[in-house]
């Protein structure tokens, strides 16, 4: 059975409760005791929803998806390194926050809920508007007013309501909270659905693999949702008796917005812009936990400056690759460490998002 379970109190709660914070304003991760087991997946099904089993979305009928199937995992030498890419930028929206927004849509579906409310940076955004479209369901999508366009347009075309906020991240963060208090907050970071879409990013790495994982995980952390995903497959891989260690968690943060590593190293950070604008979160409301998932891992936080996102975004295009500057964060770090044994890097975003960005790049 799977249970909605605040962080911070401890209550639990129904999993089909149409709810997306505990009545202390906590906010809700999903423990359950099923025991993860391939032996069931669904054979017919070559995709991100061939895992609805250990999904806590019960009816078929409630599926939100554009056929979603696995995403290439390729073998490339970047920066001297033997490394495989995980190309989830090729998703329909073009960012793997559509693992997340496939399961979550397909709940808010499943428990009859006609409006939502989200907000983000551009990603999240566009991911959210674009399969509330596809299931009928009005969006409101909050984005701070300095994002790049080709994020805006994709929310505008899939008929959200987009709400422009002056200020920083922090000013949407608090307009938002204000509209949630009457529509439900389909949010990528309070709602624990969401990461039971990104945690298959694990699942179809441990398929692609013949059955094992790699010794390295290199992934750009922002607001957490893919390594608290990864976090959690990790763990029902190991209760499935699949593996019996986690691998590396290489945390990718940019030099100009590195909460990670204050919270973790005391190191101070002096924020400012930053060329990977999808992970500049000052305050991610699961910080605390991330940090946690990173001590109970072995995992370890890193930051790279523009210069080396700039460096890296050029490098990886030159092999093919058109991917936003976040993305180029996670290749930036390859460069920065000494990895041993296998490795996957995570490649979030399409580079058709950041076109008048990569295109002032080149011609600096």
């Amino acid at each position: 059975m799977y249970r909605l379970k605040c962080y911070s109190c401890g209550k639990e709660y129904d999993i089909n409760e149409p709810l997306w914070k505990c009545e202390c304003g906590g906010f809700f991760n999903i423990v359950s005791d099923i025991t993860l087991d391939f032996n069931a997946l669904d054979k017919n099904v070559f995709g991100l929803w061939r895992y609805q089993r250990f999904i806590p979305v019960f009816s078929r009928e409630s599926i939100v998806s554009f056929g979603e199937c696995f995403t290439p995992l390729v073998k490339e030498a970047i920066w001297g390194k033997d490394v495989f890419l995980k190309l989830d930028y090729l998703f329909p929206s073009g960012s793997y926050k559509d693992r997340g927004s496939t399961v979550l849509i397909s709940k808010v579906k499943e428990c009859g809920i006609d409006k939502i409310v989200e907000d983000s940076s551009g990603n999240a955004g566009a991911s959210v508007a674009m399969y509330a479209a596809k299931a009928k369901i009005e969006a409101d999508i909050y984005i701070p007013a300095s994002p790049s366009k080709g994020k805006l347009v994709q929310v505008r075309a899939f008929g959200a309501n987009l709400r422009l906020i002056d200020g920083d991240r922090q000013k949407t963060s608090e307009a938002i909270l204000h509209a949630a208090e009457s529509t439900y907050y389909a949010s990528h970071v309070y709602n624990p659905f969401f990461f039971e879409g990104t945690k298959t990013f694990i699942f179809e790495i441990f398929e692609q693999l013949e059955n094992n994982l790699p010794d390295n995980i290199i992934i750009p952390v922002g607001n957490g949702t893919l390594l608290i995903g990864t976090y959690i497959a990790c763990k029902q891989l190991m209760g499935g008796g699949y593996i019996d260690k986690f691998p590396r968690f290489i945390c990718v943060q940019s030099e100009n917005c590195a909460p990670l590593t204050e919270l973790l190293y005391n190191e101070r950070t002096t924020y400012s812009d930053t060329l990977a604008e999808g992970i500049a979160i000052k305050n991610p409301l699961r910080l605390n936990q991330m940090g946690e998932i990173i001590k109970e891992t072995g995992g370890e936080v890193i930051t790279v400056s523009d210069q080396e996102i700039r460096d890296s975004l050029i490098e990886i295009m030159k092999l093919g690759y058109y991917i936003e500057p976040t993305s180029a964060a996670a290749i930036a770090a390859i460069n920065k460490i000494e990895l041993t044994g296998s490795t996957v890097v995570e490649l979030t975003g399409s580079g058709l998002k950041a076109n008048e960005k990569i295109f002032h790049l080149l011609h600096d």
